[in-house]
């Protein structure tokens, strides 16, 4: 009997430890400014970027971050809608699906930017306002490699995953 007890107490101190443990390392991330560079037009490898984000968000906390996503050249497939595919024929992909569109949502509701580049919008004849899912004026930016360096400049780290 004294065994059985003895092993419930250092079970529940182990639990007990590894929940205070588990805390601890979420607070030791502290606040941080991240900046995610997708350029690459593969939806699986999209795909795959907002999992990152997603689980970085998990990491961190959303309270943590300032977490933007930085897209240009076929890195816009992201949110490229599939009906207008047909009408861009600079794009091989149309990964805003409602799939991935879940996905983005999910992560502008825990405060994530989508920046654009408009060198890309403008170069490649993308209609904003047709074309792209849910992007508006405000996220567009000059140049999304501008927009990298200059946000490496005021803190913000670079992740290309």
């Amino acid at each position: 009997m004294k065994n059985i007890i003895t092993s419930i107490t250092a079970l529940i101190f182990l639990t007990m430890m590894s929940i205070t443990t588990a805390t601890e390392v979420d607070k030791s991330y502290g606040k941080q400014k991240v900046v995610y560079h997708i350029n690459y037009d593969n939806p699986k490898k999209q795909a795959g970027a907002l999992r990152n984000i997603q689980n970085h968000i998990n990491a961190v906390g959303a309270k943590n971050l300032d977490l933007k996503v930085v897209l240009h050249g076929n890195g816009l497939a992201l949110l490229i809608e599939p009906d207008a595919l047909a009408e861009l024929p600079k794009f091989k992909f149309a990964n805003a699906d409602d799939n991935m569109t879940a996905k983005i949502d999910g992560l502008k509701n825990q405060g994530v930017a989508f920046n654009v580049c408009a060198n890309t919008v403008r170069g490649r004849k993308v209609d904003v306002n047709e074309d792209l899912y849910d992007v508006d004026q405000a996220d567009i930016v000059p140049s999304g490699v501008a927009e990298l360096a200059k946000l490496q400049m005021q803190g913000y780290a670079y992740i290309t995953p």
